[in-house]
């Protein structure tokens, strides 16, 4: 059975800059969107807003979705990773809480596209999927039936 990793990763825009993480994987400083896995009890979203707070503190919902990239990384290890997008009026100060990361930075599309150091290719096709205007609503990915929801089972909402 195909069991591909699932995966979020979140674009933080404010003022033309995108807010990137850094963390040294094989004593190599590398950037990457704030990211990471799905856990067992969770909702895509949930899981967006969670490691955008372990990797920036910042508290902070996803607005909109914008791309599910199906991807086979180098290693071959298969990917499901699902994208949104927070906009902000102002860049704001981002502090990490995960050891992983060294430093968060806010820097421009044209230096993430031209940047040697990404963490893989999706952190550039995030921008150009950004770059398109593509928004759609966090509801084209909700849950259903959710054990974790309150009211689930009691005919709610």
């Amino acid at each position: 059975m195909f069991k591909p990793h699932v995966t979020v990763a979140t674009l933080v825009h404010a003022q033309d800059k995108f807010l990137v993480v850094e963390e040294t994987i094989n004593g190599k400083a590398l950037w990457n969107q704030p990211a990471g896995h799905l856990e067992a009890d969770e909702t895509l979203v949930q899981a967006a807003k969670r490691e955008l707070w372990e990797e920036t503190g910042i508290d902070a919902q996803p607005q909109h979705f914008i791309r599910l990239h199906q991807w086979i990384a180098p290693d071959r290890t298969p990917f499901l990773r699902f994208l949104f997008v927070i906009e902000l009026n102002e860049m704001c100060a981002a502090e990490p809480h995960d050891d992983d990361i060294d430093r968060c930075l806010w820097v421009t599309a044209e230096e993430i596209l031209n940047s040697p150091n990404l963490r893989s290719p999706l952190v550039a096709e995030s921008i150009r999927c950004y770059q398109t205007g593509s928004r759609l609503p966090l509801d084209v990915i909700s849950e259903f039936n959710w054990p974790f929801t309150e009211g689930v089972n009691g005919g709610g909402a």
